[in-house]
């Protein structure tokens, strides 16, 4: 009889296909023998410890396409706080199995974060569900011998120490990789591991402001801006996501493993997208323009009788749309008949329009906008975009769990739909401190017991 199936909030369906990646709630019950069989697959020790699982002859092809796309990585992560956790969040959702390494006694210093839900951050809960945590002291002898077991097994360690740190620990890149040649060793910190502020400390605020991103965000002759979202530590999470991926997939062809260098204000550059050629062709560095998007026009917002909408004509045809749509004459007239003319006339443009659109209101015009096929858009709040229908629609509100399976508040979705990975709605817990040490440990001597030296 086929094993019996349903959602839990580990985001699975019990049964055979549960266990394809590593879940600490498991691991408690279920042993190694067991999780083969129930699996069918067989765990062959690799390279620098990981395991890679190959495929038994009766596995069926429905079984195959289930499983995640990482649901053989392990990653070692000692990240803090959001932009290596973030990073750690992505290759979890992916199917990795996330051991985080905390400081005994304090943890992650978002666990100490607000907003709290019956005493758990759910700051910390929101970037850190779903993995394991065990607390260790690297310069505690026991607790080395610990993390050097875990090294042993791990296809990925990610570390967010200032430079030099891991390196006074011992396990600097350069003394992993003489070790382990396949682990991929990733590292994001402020400024990088090269250049001359490679030590200095770095926060999402700094960065921000460091590398530009500041000088071009809010209003002309105001003060600069951060934007809303922790862009500074977000984007260099993703850039680590993305490097970590690139160097495993060498892996598998054969490479050795890689150190990937990310630093927060490299990634702030990176966003910086039309400004620097702008300052480069022109010679003048792009100022604040508010809503207004400094190479393109109409593509800002507007007032209508209620409040604010945003119109984004991006090239002549759509133009000459929204004019129709609006009924304003104004597609052939010379100061408007090209988008380098509608950009020298932009504040001209701008009055043309809001004479019309002010005169209804923002859903009014979004409707009869969209429906002429110029892109256009509301200006929603949080809690707006949280009832948002195609927001849903697209899963991306999920349900974070707590210990006891219950949903409890709600967080972002994966918004990298693949098709042939579930896409779940609920997140299993974030760790307790230390919470999955009996576990790790249990695993950790399975695999010693498993070893050809221990055969007789």
């Amino acid at each position: 009889m086929a094993p019996e199936k349903r959602e839990n909030c580990d985001g699975f369906s019990t049964g055979d296909l549960m266990i394809a990646a590593p879940s600490a709630t498991l691991a408690m019950d279920i042993t190694a023998d067991s999780l083969l069989t129930k699996t069918g697959l067989i765990c062959i020790k690799a390279g620098c410890g990981a395991f890679r699982h190959e495929e038994r002859a009766n596995r069926s092809d429905r079984s195959l396409a289930m499983i995640r796309p990482l649901s053989d990585i392990v990653v070692l992560d000692l990240t803090h706080v959001l932009a290596g956790p973030y990073a750690s969040m992505t290759l979890r959702d992916l199917g990795a199995r996330v051991i985080k390494v905390e400081r005994p006694g304090l943890g992650d210093d978002t666990r100490a974060f607000p907003p709290f839900k019956d005493g758990d951050s759910a700051y910390f809960a929101t970037i850190n569900h779903g993995k394991e945590s065990i607390a260790l002291d690297l310069r505690a002898e026991e607790d080395r011998g610990i993390f050097e077991q875990l090294l042993a097994q791990a296809d990925v360690i990610l570390e967010n120490f200032r430079p030099g740190v891991m390196e006074r620990l011992g396990y600097g890149w350069e003394a992993l990789h003489a070790r382990f040649p396949k682990l991929v060793y990733g590292a994001v910190s402020g400024f990088g591991h090269t250049g001359p502020d490679r030590f200095r400390p770095a926060y999402d605020m700094v960065v921000q402001a460091r590398g530009g991103v500041m000088s071009i965000t809010g209003e002309r002759d105001r003060e600069p801006v951060r934007v809303g979202a922790s862009i500074g530590d977000l984007a260099a999470g993703m850039f680590l996501c993305q490097g970590v991926l690139a160097a495993l997939y060498a892996v598998r062809g054969g490479a050795p493993g890689q150190k990937v260098d990310v630093a927060m204000l490299d990634s702030q550059v990176a966003l910086l997208e039309h400004a620097v050629a702008i300052t480069s062709v022109t010679g003048e560095a792009p100022r604040p323009s508010g809503a207004r998007h400094p190479s393109i026009t109409p593509f800002e917002t507007f007032h209508a009788s209620d409040g604010l909408f945003v119109i984004a004509a991006g090239n002549d045809a759509l133009f000459a749309t929204l004019c129709t749509a609006l009924d304003l004459p104004l597609a052939t007239d010379a100061r408007f008949a090209s988008n380098q003319a509608r950009c020298e006339n932009a504040r001209l443009l701008k009055r043309l329009i809001e004479a019309v659109t002010l005169d209804q209101p923002a859903s009014y015009w979004i409707d009869r906008l969209q429906r002429a096929g110029v892109p256009t858009g509301p200006i929603q709040s949080v809690a707006e975009v949280m009832q948002d229908p195609q927001i849903l629609a697209r899963n991306m509100l999920v349900d974070v769990c707590d210990h006891d399976g219950a949903p409890r508040f709600k967080a972002a979705g994966n918004p990298v739909k693949l098709s042939a990975l579930p896409d779940e709605t609920t997140r299993p817990p974030a760790p307790m401190l230390d919470e999955h040490r009996g576990q790790i440990l249990h695993w950790l001597g399975d695999i010693a017991s498993r070893s050809p030296d221990n055969n007789t």
